[in-house]
C-alpha cells in the first residue's frame, strides 16, 4: 500500500507520462536519423580528423540512445510498480520513499540511502563500446 495520496501519485503519474512521450520521441528521431546515414561504409569525409570527429559523434548518439531506452525500461518499471500498489517504496528496504525524491527522481526505486549502497556497489556510469 503506497504512502502517498492520490493527488501525489497523479501528479508523478502524469510526470511519468509526459518524461515517456519525450524519450520515445527521442528515440524514434535518433533511430531514423541513423536509419537515413548511409549504411557500413558510414559518411564520406575528407580526412582523418574529419572520420574521427564523425566517429566520436556517433558514439555520443549511440550512448545517449542507450540512456534514453534505459530510462524508458525505468519508467515501464515505475508504472508496473504503481499498478502493484509498490511505488514509492524501497525494493532493498522496503522503507517509503519521499515524496519529494520521487517529484526529483519519479524512476526512483530506492530510498536514499539504499540507492547511495547500490551506487558504490556497481557504479552509475554509461558504457560506450567503439
Amino acid at each position: 500500500m503506497s504512502h502517498l495520496s492520490e493527488a501525489q501519485l497523479s501528479t508523478l503519474r502524469q510526470r511519468l507520462a509526459e518524461r515517456e512521450t519525450e524519450l520515445q520521441a527521442r528515440v524514434r528521431a535518433a533511430k531514423e536519423a541513423a536509419a537515413e546515414r548511409p549504411s557500413a561504409q558510414g559518411p564520406q569525409v575528407e580526412d582523418l580528423g574529419e572520420e574521427g570527429e564523425q566517429r566520436y559523434r556517433s558514439g555520443i548518439e549511440h550512448v545517449e540512445l542507450i540512456r534514453d531506452q534505459e530510462e524508458l525500461a525505468q519508467i515501464t518499471e515505475a508504472h508496473e510498480r504503481i499498478v502493484t500498489g509498490r511505488y514509492g517504496e524501497c525494493v532493498d528496504c522496503g522503507q517509503a520513499i519521499s515524496f519529494e525524491r520521487l517529484s526529483a527522481q519519479p524512476t526512483a526505486k530506492r530510498c536514499i540511502a539504499d540507492q547511495e549502497v547500490w551506487e558504490k556497489k556497481h557504479g552509475s556510469s554509461l558504457r560506450y563500446s567503439a
